[in-house]
């Protein structure tokens, strides 16, 4: 596989559009917590905020259609919903977080403003880039991006070799890898893949590259260049986390964590350069959510400007009131949406990946809708119902880790290629 100078263009482009800043603020944590099973709990990780994203882009190399296709399998209209859901919880939850997350690491720490303040005066400005559309935004995200790679991987170096004796202390999780993974749910990669794969997709076609063969190379060559640079900074900063887990209390937030280990290892000057670095981020971020759910509804509405900017307005009415929350609210309030819409996007990912012949419209429906009616006991206990369903959740195989969808899932995938006859798959009929 050839790596040329388009595919490392591309292959940054993509990891700054996966790498929102808000990213940044999960794995010390995790790493904190962790302790001695840090690497069980990067392996877990890895699979939820790694894999499943690498693999989301490699099924938009195959279908190099719009979001809209990946579901149409299943039903345009159930597409069309998964669609909303999607965008719904991306202008509702990311997109205040990194408001959030701003006034934490560099609004609150220099100023001491509110954070009603800091959320109302940051989607503002959202909404005034959203509505112009600037150049001067996507100039910034490409050079900061790969400043924060870079003073991140700082962050990480000198803190591994500046500890020549790690005293690391014992885990607190139970299930270091199932921990890991659900912990990577919040990164939203999964769904930005099948956000961001189908952008990709659109500008390739708008720069007039229409080869599928050709494009499908390059996408994939550069997700698995967007990977590499994921592991290395989510690996590093988990390990980084586990690595100066004695230094700091055990009640510490994961702002203060980040920055702690900011201070340690550049010091006084590059914690207020991360800091006024990751808000930057956040911002472009944030214009990128709210830009990318009101051109999804103008289009629905045959290119109304006006549902475009309505749009607008309420993504940044939903971010004021969000964004004054701080990020451990925000991630906790993100949980049972999480633990719906997750499922149903790392199914649809995989289903895509494989060949055609393993994946009738009859083998989709199948798949999703067990997937859907396993992921309501989750769901059920992740909003505070789970002595509802804890006797089902210990029955249910995988039930007591969050993920009693994943075996009945992959179990129907086996029956429907197993033991339906083809001629039924292929007339898509139950």
């Amino acid at each position: 596989m050839r790596f040329n100078k388009e595919t490392f263009v591309a292959g940054f482009a993509l990891f700054s559009m996966f790498f929102g800043a808000g990213n940044l603020m999960l794995p010390p944590l995790l790493g904190f917590k962790a302790g001695d099973a840090w690497l069980m709990v990067i392996m877990g990780f890895v699979i939820s905020a790694v894999i499943i994203p690498l693999l989301g882009i490699f099924a938009h190399a195959r279908l190099q259609g719009t979001m809209l296709d990946f579901a149409k399998k299943v039903s345009p209209t159930f597409s069309l919903i998964y669609c909303v859901l999607v965008y719904l919880i991306s202008i509702a939850l990311p997109s205040p977080r990194t408001a959030s997350v701003t006034h934490e690491m560099a609004i609150q720490p220099f100023f001491g403003t509110s954070a009603w303040m800091t959320s109302t005066i940051y989607f503002a400005l959202v909404l005034l880039f959203v509505l112009n559309r600037s150049k001067i935004l996507s100039i910034l995200g490409k050079f900061l991006s790969p400043i924060i790679f870079i003073v991140v991987l700082s962050i990480i170096c000198i803190g591994i070799f500046s500890v020549l004796t790690p005293e690391i202390g014992p885990s607190e999780f139970q299930t270091p890898i199932v921990s890991g993974l659900l912990e990577g749910y919040q990164t939203f990669d999964a769904i930005g893949a099948v956000v961001v794969g189908g952008v990709i997709i659109v500008s390739l076609k708008i720069k007039g590259e229409n080869n599928f063969d050709r494009n499908r190379s390059l996408i994939m060559r550069s997700g698995i260049l967007a990977g590499i640079g994921l592991f290395i900074i989510y690996a590093g900063m988990i390990y980084s986390g586990a690595l100066f887990g004695s230094d700091f209390d055990e009640n510490i937030n994961r702002t203060d964590l980040l920055s702690g280990l900011s201070l340690k290892t550049l010091g006084s000057v590059g914690e207020i350069f991360l800091s006024i670095l990751v808000g930057l981020a956040c911002f472009t971020t944030a214009v990128g959510i709210v830009t990318g759910t009101a051109d999804f509804m103008k289009g629905l509405f045959g290119g109304s400007q006006k549902v475009y900017l309505i749009t607008a307005i309420i993504g940044c009415i939903l971010g004021v009131l969000m964004g004054q929350f701080d990020v451990h609210y925000i991630i906790n309030v993100a949980v049972p949406a999480l633990m719906f819409i997750y499922p149903i996007t790392i199914i649809l990912i995989l289903l895509n990946v494989l060949p055609d012949r393993f994946t009738s419209s009859l083998v989709f429906r199948s798949v999703v809708v067990v997937t859907i009616l396993f992921s309501i006991p989750d769901f059920l206990g992740s909003i505070g119902l789970s002595d509802l369903v804890s006797s089902l959740l210990k029955i249910l195989p995988l039930g007591v880790y969050s993920l009693t969808w994943l075996l009945p899932a992959l179990t129907t995938l086996v029956i429907m290629n197993v033991f339906v006859p083809k001629s039924s798959k292929s007339k898509g009929t139950l």
